[in-house]
C-alpha cells in the first residue's frame, strides 16, 4: 500500500524529491558534458579563432582554456557550498545556472581572432567555472534537503553516474560538433541552461535552514593566488626560455612556483588559526582521507596529462598516419578516448557492479584474460586446489532458518589460503545471539587465559562454538 504523501509534498502530481533531482541532475550533466566537450573540440576552436595552438608562444592560451574553468571550480566550490547554507542553497544554485548560461552565449558569441579572441575566451570560461561551482556546490544539499536519510544514496548516485555520463557525451559531441561549427560546442548548453534556469525557478523550493557562518575571505584570497601561481609558473615552464627548450631556470617561473609554494603555506597557517576555516585541516589526521586525497590528485594528474597529449597526438599525427581525413579526427579521436574515461570515478566501482565490470572490460580490451592474475573481488576468499588449477572463490554455505545473520562458512575439502585474510578475519568467528546453532550449546567455566581466541564467559553463559578456519 502507498503511503500518503503530505500534499506540500507533491507539485502538480509530482513529488517535489524527483523534480528536485531532475533539475540538480540536468546541472550536474550540463557542467561535465562543459568540461569534456573542449578537451576534444580545442584543435577545432583555434583553428576558428585563426590562432595555431602548437607554436610555443600559443600554449598558454590552450592550456588556459581548459584551467581556467577548472581552477575556478577548485577555488570557489567550498567557498560556494557555506554561501548557499548563509543566503539559500536553491538561490545560489539558481544564480549558478543562469552565470552558467550567460557564459554559454557569450562564448558562443565569440567575434574576436588571434591572441584577443583567445584572451576573451579564457576570461567567459572563467565565468563560466563560477557557474559551475555554484551549481557543484549546492546540487548535493538541495537533494539531502528534498529526500529522505534512506534514499539520499539513491539520489547521490544517480548524480553521480550524471557526472561520468557527461565526460562520455562531451567526449563524442565535441568530436561530433566541432568539425561542423566550433560555437557549437558552446552553443550546445544555452537552450538546456536557459531551460534549466527557468525551471529551478519556478520549481525548487528553499528547504534547508540558513546557518549564520563567516567567509573565510583571507584563507579563500591566499588559496586561490596560491594555487593560481603555482599553474602560471608550471606553464610557463614548459615553454622555450632563451637558449634552453624549457624554462625552468628563468627566474619569473621560478618566482611565480616559489610564490605560489608560499602563499600555499600561509593558507594552512591561516586556516588553523581561524574560528571558520575554509578547509578544516585536522581531517587529514585521518589517513584513509589522507591516502584517498593523495591518491586521487596522483590519478589526476596522470589522467589530465594524459587524456591532454593523447588528444593532441590521435588528431595530429596517429589519425592522420592512419587514413582518417582531418575532419573526421576530432570524433574518432572522442572515440578512442572512451574507454580512458571508462570508471574514472572509482567511487562508483563496486556501488554498481555494472559500471564495474564495464569498466573492467573496456580498460582490458586487447589484453588476454590468462595474462591477469586472479584477484579476489567482492570480498570473496580463494582456496587452493589440489590439482593446480587456478584458485576458485570458496562458496558460503546456504542462509540458515534464523535469517541473514547465521550464515557459517562452509567447510571444504581444500584448504582456505589464509594469507588472503584480512587480520580481523583470522579471529575464530562467533555465533550472533539469539540463532539456532547446528550442534547443543556447551557450558564451561570461565577459561584461565584471556584473549582473542579465548574470552572468559563470565556466570555460565552459553558460548557459541564454531571451527577454526
Amino acid at each position: 500500500m502507498t503511503p500518503k504523501m503530505h500534499p506540500e509534498e507533491r507539485q502538480h502530481g509530482v513529488a517535489y524529491k524527483w523534480i528536485a533531482l531532475s533539475n540538480t541532475t540536468l546541472g550536474i550533466l550540463m557542467a561535465t558534458i562543459n568540461g569534456s566537450i573542449v578537451i576534444i573540440a580545442l584543435p577545432d576552436i583555434f583553428r576558428g579563432i585563426r590562432l595555431n595552438p602548437l607554436v610555443p608562444a600559443n600554449t598558454s592560451y590552450l592550456l588556459w582554456m581548459l584551467l581556467g574553468f577548472l581552477v575556478v571550480m577548485a577555488v570557489l566550490v567550498v567557498s560556494l557550498g557555506r554561501v548557499g547554507d548563509m543566503f539559500g542553497r536553491v538561490k545560489m544554485y539558481n544564480l549558478g545556472f543562469a552565470v552558467f548560461s550567460v557564459g554559454s552565449i557569450l562564448l558562443s558569441l565569440t567575434w574576436m581572432h588571434g591572441s584577443a579572441g583567445a584572451l576573451w575566451m579564457i576570461a567567459v570560461r572563467v565565468v563560466q567555472g563560477v557557474g559551475a561551482a555554484f551549481l557543484m556546490a549546492n546540487s548535493s544539499a538541495i537533494l539531502t534537503d528534498a529526500f529522505p536519510p534512506d534514499e539520499r544514496g539513491l539520489a547521490l548516485g544517480i548524480n553521480m553516474v550524471a557526472a561520468i555520463a557527461g565526460s562520455f557525451i562531451g567526449l563524442v559531441l565535441g568530436g561530433v560538433l566541432g568539425p561542423i561549427d566550433w560555437r557549437l560546442v558552446f552553443l550546445v548548453s544555452v537552450p538546456f541552461g536557459l531551460f534549466g534556469t527557468v525551471w529551478a525557478y519556478l520549481k525548487l523550493e528553499e528547504r534547508g535552514m540558513r546557518t549564520p557562518a563567516k567567509i573565510d575571505w583571507l584563507g579563500n584570497l591566499t588559496f586561490g593566488a596560491g594555487l593560481i601561481a603555482v599553474l602560471v609558473g608550471i606553464t610557463y615552464g614548459i615553454l622555450p626560455y632563451g637558449h634552453h627548450t624549457m624554462g625552468w631556470t628563468s627566474p619569473k617561473v621560478i618566482a611565480e612556483i616559489g610564490g605560489g609554494i608560499v602563499l600555499l603555506i600561509l593558507f594552512g597557517l591561516i586556516e588553523r588559526r581561524v574560528p571558520q576555516p575554509m578547509f578544516r585541516l585536522p581531517l587529514f589526521r585521518i589517513r584513509a582521507f589522507t591516502a584517498g586525497s593523495i591518491a586521487a590528485l596522483l590519478s589526476a594528474l596522470a589522467r589530465g596529462g594524459l587524456m591532454f597529449m593523447l588528444i593532441l597526438w590521435l588528431q595530429g599525427i596517429w589519425l592522420p598516419e592512419h587514413g582518417y581525413s582531418f575532419s573526421e579526427t576530432p570524433l574518432w579521436a572522442g572515440i578512442y578516448m572512451l574507454p580512458l574515461s571508462v570508471g574514472r570515478d572509482d567511487r562508483v566501482r563496486g556501488q554498481l557492479p555494472a559500471v564495474d565490470r564495464a569498466a573492467d572490460q573496456l580498460r582490458l580490451l586487447g589484453v588476454h584474460a590468462g595474462d591477469l592474475p586472479q584477484w579476489p573481488r567482492h570480498g570473496a576468499v580463494r582456496r587452493s586446489q589440489p590439482d593446480g588449477h587456478h584458485e576458485q572463490p570458496a562458496t558460503r554455505s546456504a542462509r540458515g532458518r534464523c535469517g541473514h545473520g547465521c550464515d557459517v562458512p562452509e567447510q571444504r575439502d581444500g584448504a582456505v589460503d589464509r594469507d588472503l585474510l584480512q587480520p580481523r578475519d583470522r579471529r575464530p568467528l562467533r555465533k550472533p545471539a539469539g540463532c539456532p546453532l547446528p550442534r547443543p550449546l556447551r557450558t564451561r567455566r570461565p577459561a584461565r587465559r584471556r584473549g582473542p581466541d579465548r574470552e572468559a564467559a563470565a556466570g555460565g553463559e552459553p558460548v557459541c562454538v564454531v571451527p577454526r578456519l
